[in-house]
């Protein structure tokens, strides 16, 4: 598979990763059994970036990626992790005794004494403005408690505030057919600045699969069931932000589009990889064939000019008002 560098981080990892917040909770039961052979099928197809965080299932994400790699010394695999969501979300929390103690709990869920990179996990927006929080983020890797470090964002606007930062190594984003804000300003500026872009949310939690309709009904502890409004958390991280009857119906114009050879999914993460910018894409997965399926999208060729245009003119049509004025 294709490799890229993750900006100031330095080290290369395969176009498409692996999302591992299907690993640990909110998207239903999946046994551990089950979770280390979608890992297995994602190091066969030659995924090299691993993202994780350490609220996935309460530090069970960490832990079983940690024990896939214990059984896989052979493999050479970049693990992201990320931090600041076990605490009430006030700047306040955003303290370097917090980061070394986040920091201490990840380590010891990953089995590592340096993780390859920390991200802070959608804090609150003043965090990301503030000269003490990266003070504290350039401490950890002073002290050899991590690699790199970068930070995971809702809006356009805090990763264009990131990316001004001089050590933020990578800012990973929303970023797919119906989120195309970050296009405009964020990956141009990113590129600029030497700044990795990690596109998540790619399948817009499974709508640009094409496999749902306005019907389909996700188990209770999905948050696709419980988070469709915010509920919990940012409403962008369920279905992008998309309404879900409305964004079934795009979704099935937008499956529609696919080249001959394609299924819908590939074509939004072949979208995502062609864009100027994009370091690697996270797609989650909860089977060996969904891995497989999705790191194929890096061997297909670009999208053509055409379908280019043609997805372009559904954002425009049935996302963009919904999406845009929020993040």
């Amino acid at each position: 598979m294709d490799q890229r560098v993750i900006g100031r981080l330095g080290q290369q990892v395969s176009v498409v990763g692996l999302g591992t917040w299907q690993l640990g909770a909110d998207w239903g039961d999946i046994d551990d059994k089950d979770a280390l052979t979608v890992l297995e099928a994602a190091a066969e197809a030659g995924v090299t970036f691993f993202d994780t965080a350490d609220v996935y299932g309460d530090g069970r994400s960490e832990q079983t990626i940690a024990a896939f790699l214990r059984a896989r010394p052979d493999l050479q695999v970049l693990v992201a992790t990320k931090m600041g969501r076990r605490v009430e979300q006030i700047p306040q929390n955003y303290v370097l005794d917090n980061f070394r103690a986040w920091n201490d709990r990840s380590r010891r869920n990953l089995g590592v004494d340096r993780i390859d990179l920390v991200q802070l996990h959608c804090p609150p927006t003043p965090v990301y403005s503030s000269d003490e929080v990266f003070d504290a983020l350039d401490t950890l890797v002073d002290e050899g408690r991590v690699a790199a470090y970068g930070v995971s964002v809702e809006t356009a606007a805090e990763a264009l505030t990131a990316i001004a930062r001089p050590n933020v190594a990578s800012v990973q984003i929303i970023f797919n057919p119906f989120r195309m804000k970050p296009l405009r300003e964020v990956l141009p500026a990113a590129e600029k600045a030497g700044v990795g872009i990690i596109a998540r949310v790619p399948l817009a939690s499974g709508l640009l699969s094409g496999r749902y309709t306005k019907d389909t009904v996700f188990a209770a502890d999905d948050h696709r069931t419980f988070n469709r409004h915010g509920e919990a958390f940012d409403q962008g991280e369920t279905f992008s932000g998309v309404d879900f009857e409305a964004g079934v119906e795009a979704a099935a114009e937008f499956s529609a589009l696919a080249p001959e050879g394609y299924t819908p999914a590939q074509s939004a993460l072949r979208w995502i990889i062609q864009q100027p910018g994009v370091s690697t894409v996270i797609p989650g997965a909860r089977s060996p064939e969904q891995v497989r399926a999705n790191a194929a999208a890096a061997e297909l060729a670009p999208l053509s000019d055409a379908t280019l245009t043609a997805i372009q003119d559904l954002y425009d049509r049935r996302i963009k008002d919904q999406v845009e004025r929020r993040w």
